[in-house]
């Protein structure tokens, strides 16, 4: 008998199970999918997380802001804590009593095109929107002002200047990084034929 014909009992025989082999060999290969998979779903979905939910922290901020909110014409000075999108960005607010409260705010009265997008020509605008209200923030001494409750739980709707910029929506408007949005339905940013996911 020659060595390699020898039964090994600590390693696991394949001899008569050609399917056991094959698996094997298939297991690295269903690794790498299920990882393309999530990354593709994703970059598909977006990770706009962690979504505020009721009994999170965000949204009793949110709540406690609007509830102090006060006139219309009431400033209210803001750390940006990050830009999420070309019409939305997480806020430090500084509350009279001097508590910092963090909410997420969308700007009043327009609408940018959405990170999750439907098509390229989306995605490219919606980048370019971000960037574009990321620089204005940057502008500094950002406040908020007319502070209004969104359809969304942890977030506030409120039209924010800086330093340098009156109307963050108007210059976003001017510049055609959004359009102008009163509630409703919102059109899509993709002409026919477009879209990434049909």
């Amino acid at each position: 008998m020659l060595p390699r014909d020898r039964i090994n009992p600590y390693r696991p025989s394949f001899s008569g199970a050609p399917f056991g082999r094959r698996f094997a060999g298939l297991l690295p290969w269903m690794f790498v999918l299920v990882v393309v998979t999530a990354i593709v779903l994703t970059y598909r979905h977006g990770t706009n997380w962690p979504v505020p939910h009721a009994g999170d922290d965000r949204a009793q901020d949110a709540e406690i802001v609007l509830q102090h909110a006060g006139k219309a014409d009431a400033r209210y000075g803001v750390d940006v804590v990050r830009t999420i999108d070309g019409d939305t960005f997480v806020a430090r607010v500084h509350q009279q009593d001097g508590r910092d409260l963090v909410t997420r705010v969308r700007l009043r009265g327009i609408d940018a095109p959405e990170l999750k997008a439907s098509c390229r020509e989306e995605l490219e605008k919606a980048e370019a929107a971000t960037d574009a209200l990321r620089n204005l923030l940057r502008e500094g001494g950002v406040a908020i002002y007319n502070i209004g409750p969104d359809k969304y739980e942890g977030r506030v709707v409120a039209d924010v200047a800086t330093k340098r910029t009156v109307n963050v929506s108007a210059a976003l408007l001017a510049g055609g990084y959004a359009r102008s949005y009163n509630g409703g339905h919102r059109e899509g940013w993709c002409a026919r034929g477009w879209r990434f996911w049909q």
